[in-house]
């Protein structure tokens, strides 16, 4: 990934938290010379390695974790936020008209090894994590144990699990750093007049960007 040195985000906490809040990532692979990808939901162990170890699971029919290689990378690509900026925020606008648009976002790459996991104990305390961690928003928690023994254990066998260490961290916070003060407030006011959530967590972004470094 191309990262100028404005829009590097070297925070490892920072990423984390991209990665836990939008934990739905796109896992790419090279699987028998041929480039495979995937969306998997993950969870983050940060206590495990130096950038922290990633851990999901899929279909046992899915050839990916027969198919992968146990000795060169994969990556997992978390999206943050993002949205379309219009020239018509930036006041140069109306100074000079030198400006175009631009998509700006922020990015998490992961890069590991995956290691195929086919044990039941491990299954199991890796969707009963998954399930409590997108479940402690709900007013009234589903939890595997609701369901019945025998329909998890079938379902248990139908899927196989993954661990990824990540060797590499790399964050890319394309907000609008390179821009005048002037039109990097206009970016803020902008954004706030979008109605998707995502236009307003860009927003945010940027304004502690630049709390940061007056």
């Amino acid at each position: 990934m191309y990262i100028p040195t404005f829009n590097e985000e070297k925070d490892i906490s920072i990423m984390h938290s991209l990665m836990q809040a939008q934990p739905l990532a796109t896992w790419i692979v090279i699987s028998n010379g041929e480039i495979q990808v995937n969306h998997v939901p993950f969870v983050l162990d940060n206590s495990r390695g130096e950038f922290g170890t990633l851990m999901c699971h899929v279909a046992r029919a899915n050839p990916i974790w027969r198919e992968c290689s146990s000795k060169s990378d994969s990556v997992i690509v978390f999206q943050g936020d993002d949205a379309y900026i219009t020239p018509s925020w930036y006041p140069g606008k109306q100074e000079h008209g030198k400006v175009v648009p631009t998509w700006n976002y922020a990015v998490v790459h992961a890069r590991g090894i995956p290691e195929v996991i086919d044990d039941k104990e491990w299954l199991m305390a890796h969707i009963n994590q998954l399930t409590d961690i997108h479940e402690r928003q709900q007013t009234q928690p589903w939890k595997v144990s609701d369901a019945p023994d025998e329909f998890i254990e079938k379902l248990t066998g139908a899927i196989v699990g993954i661990e990824i260490p990540i060797r590499k961290l790399e964050g890319k916070w394309k907000l609008g750093q390179n821009r005048p003060e002037p039109d990097q407030q206009g970016i803020i006011d902008g954004l706030m007049t979008q109605e998707h959530p995502s236009s307003h967590g860009l927003a945010q972004h940027l304004h502690r960007y630049i709390q940061a470094n007056k």
